[in-house]
């Protein structure tokens, strides 16, 4: 049996990721049982929630155990199979099974990876993945955006940003981006077709916010938090919402996270605020991908990933998530395609 390359919690990180709070190292892999299946796996996805599980505040899901492989998702190949639903060769979604080259699952525990010509492995990781389904639903369950709407999404040139910007496009709304720099917003207006785009970095979100948004705001697709959170909320329009995705500046926070600083005008303005798990749509996935799917092989959505070639730099990598310093869907290539 191969050696598996495995990252473990070391300790929970105290601020920022730090040097040692990952530990990576090797394990030999025992053989499978009946009903199970060997995956090497091909792609890890590093989402900002990688940073939540490390924690072990309150969360949607137990934190990840200190001594334990670090929880990631990934897809593979099957390289051995004892479960009759999974021969050589298939390729397989293994869900969480973690920062690692190999994982042991039981057949029932996997799904396939879906083809369709001329779309890249990898989009199953992000637009036709738990990336596009969080997009789809955060919008459309919660946002429930109507023609002619005006739609705020922060970090909007992210994965999930901005896929939720080019739905909410092809659902007739005018779509405003916050992005950090000037090539990021450039993007979104010229390539993916946003109405306007802000640069946090360069400009005062309100004041823009103001510029651009003169009516008023009626969606705000939440994935920032803090002060950005609060430039939207300051500008929601009666009866507006706001899907609540994430929350990517406090989670490296030490002390407790504060909420909108004008909590007020949720109740002024009947804004409804929700927030959301893609984990909670998994068993409706089928209707996101009805329109996802359609979208992604017309060309009527754009998408990006980049890509951190082996296992052994994740640790680095996942950091980029809180700097920027990558353009849409990060993932970390473990082993080559078949």
């Amino acid at each position: 049996m191969p050696t598996n390359r495995q990252w473990i919690l070391k300790r929970r990180p105290e601020g920022e990721i730090a040097a040692g709070d990952l530990e990576f190292r090797e394990a030999p892999l025992r053989s499978i049982e009946d009903g199970e299946v060997l995956v090497r796996n091909i792609y890890l996805s590093l989402d900002p929630t990688n940073r939540i599980w490390m924690s072990d505040q309150d969360q949607y899901l137990p934190p990840v155990a200190v001594g334990d492989v670090m929880r990631g998702g990934t897809i593979g190949v099957v390289e051995a199979s004892r479960s009759d639903r999974w021969k050589e060769g298939d390729l397989v979604n293994a869900g969480l099974s973690g920062w690692q080259s190999y994982s042991i699952a039981p057949g029932a525990m996997l799904n396939p990876v879906p083809q369709i010509p001329g779309v890249p492995l990898t989009a199953y990781m992000s637009v036709l993945g738990a990336t596009g389904l969080t997009a789809w639903f955060g919008l459309m369950d919660i946002g429930r955006p109507q023609p002619g709407e005006t739609v705020v999404v922060s970090a909007a040139a992210g994965a999930v940003g901005s896929i939720v910007g080019q739905i909410a496009r092809l659902k007739g709304c005018r779509v405003i981006g916050i992005a950090g720099g000037p090539d990021k917003c450039a993007w979104l207006t010229g390539d993916l077709g946003f109405d306007g785009a802000i640069d946090y970095k360069n400009e005062d979100v309100g004041a823009a916010l103001d510029r651009l948004c003169p009516d008023g705001i009626d969606v705000n697709f939440e994935n920032v938090g803090g002060a950005v959170m609060d430039a939207v909320i300051g500008r929601m329009n009666n009866f507006s919402r706001m899907p609540l995705c994430g929350m990517i500046s406090t989670y490296n926070a030490t002390g407790p996270v504060p909420g909108p600083s004008d909590f007020a005008r949720v109740l002024m303005r009947r804004i409804l605020i929700k927030g959301f798990i893609v984990i909670d749509y998994l068993p409706r996935a089928g209707e996101a991908f009805a329109e996802l799917a359609p979208w992604v092989a017309s060309g009527q959505i754009k998408w990006k990933t980049h890509v951190i070639e082996g296992l052994d730099n994740a640790a680095e990598a996942v950091k980029r998530l809180f700097t920027g310093n990558h353009d849409g869907k990060l993932l970390v290539r473990i082993s080559p395609e078949p």
